[in-house]
């Protein structure tokens, strides 16, 4: 690390302290010229891949989840921390897995799995959509699951 006024190498850091779980933050003095600089230390994650039902593949969105989460708790007394917190769950299963490429289909599973605990209405609107209920009584059917 060099100092970025200076440009010398002889620094020390004066504080550290965990914004998040995946981030460092470090003030640090230069000891020629005696300024400080603050610096940001970030864990890179290894990107996962979801491979769609067209067997295409794209990058996970974590805004995407978050998103399909947000419109299925609409008007529901869901709030933005339980999604948050949920989405964080979720993305830690996901990394958790062996394979850096997971079916669209096993991430839909685990949201379900997910709002079924928060907010059962939720879950139903969640599922009507992702498993493309086509009339009412496929509603009817996974109402009763859960009931």
């Amino acid at each position: 690390m060099r100092c970025p006024y200076c440009n010398k190498e002889e620094i020390k850091v004066v504080e550290t302290r965990e914004t998040s779980e995946t981030v460092t933050r470090r003030r640090r003095e230069c000891l020629i010229c005696t300024k400080r600089f603050t610096t940001y230390e970030r864990i890179e994650l290894v990107e996962l891949v979801i491979i769609k039902k067209d067997n295409s593949r794209e990058l996970f969105d974590r805004q995407k989840l978050i998103s399909g989460m947000r419109k299925a708790c609409e008007k529901r007394p869901v709030t933005q921390e339980q999604i948050e917190k949920t989405t964080d769950s979720i993305e830690s299963e996901l990394r958790q897995k062996e394979s850096i490429e997971i079916p669209s289909k096993k991430i839909g599973e685990l949201i379900m799995r997910k709002l079924k605990k928060l907010d059962k209405i939720a879950y139903i609107r969640f599922a009507s959509v992702y498993r493309e209920f086509a009339d009412l009584d496929s509603f009817k059917k996974e109402i009763i699951k859960i009931i």
